[in-house]
């Protein structure tokens, strides 16, 4: 008796889970995360961010424009730069990460190796403001090629999709438009990144 109130119980709960609409059984995935290695380093490639937006986002009947809020740390998990950049609906995204990402430090000094953090969210300004009034929505998609370490003469190249990351409050608000904000307000036009080519 027991184990049949059991197996009933079970099932009860198996079916309760999948009447839950999709929205709650979905992880909303705003933030994206990748890493950048050898850039600058004399001989190597360099590297390339993709960044899509895949037009699923529509107010009414028509998708939306979106922002990519790129920020960059170098190893030591200092940022070093940050942009908003606008990707339209199925519109592509080329950035270099030598030459939009990582050539205007806050610091002056160009990062060899870090992270890309890219945030998606509606359009809060013209153009996309990193700093402040953030509405992340789960809907931009990323990858990323990478520079390994050199084998023989020449730098094997592999490219990934970024990963999906749980996005928390401090790390919204201190790690990435706090600091965004004091590197664009104090870096006498350092720490900003561009947008490269696209829309």
């Amino acid at each position: 008796m027991t184990r049949h109130l059991l197996a009933v119980s079970l099932v009860l709960l198996g079916l309760s889970l999948l009447a839950l609409p999709a929205s709650a059984q979905e992880v909303q995935d705003f933030l994206r995360v990748n890493y950048f290695s050898n850039n600058g380093v004399a001989g190597a490639p360099d590297a390339t961010v993709r960044i899509d937006n895949p037009g699923s986002f529509s107010n009414e009947l028509f998708p939306q424009n979106l922002c990519a809020m790129i920020y960059v740390f170098d190893n030591d998990q200092q940022l070093t730069e940050c942009c908003g950049c606008l990707v339209t609906p199925d519109g592509l995204r080329t950035l270099s990460v030598g030459k939009d990402l990582t050539s205007n430090p806050l610091t002056g000094v160009v990062s060899n190796n870090g992270v890309i953090d890219i945030l998606s969210a509606q359009v809060n300004n013209s153009p996309c403001d990193p700093t402040s009034g953030l509405a992340p929505i789960a809907e931009v998609r990323a990858w990323a090629t990478h520079i390994q370490n050199k084998v023989g003469s020449a730098y094997p190249l592999t490219e990934t999709p970024f990963s999906d990351v749980t996005l928390n409050e401090q790390e919204l608000e201190f790690n990435l438009q706090e600091q965004c904000f004091f590197a664009q307000r104090l870096g006498s036009g350092h720490g900003i990144c561009t947008c490269g080519t696209g829309d």
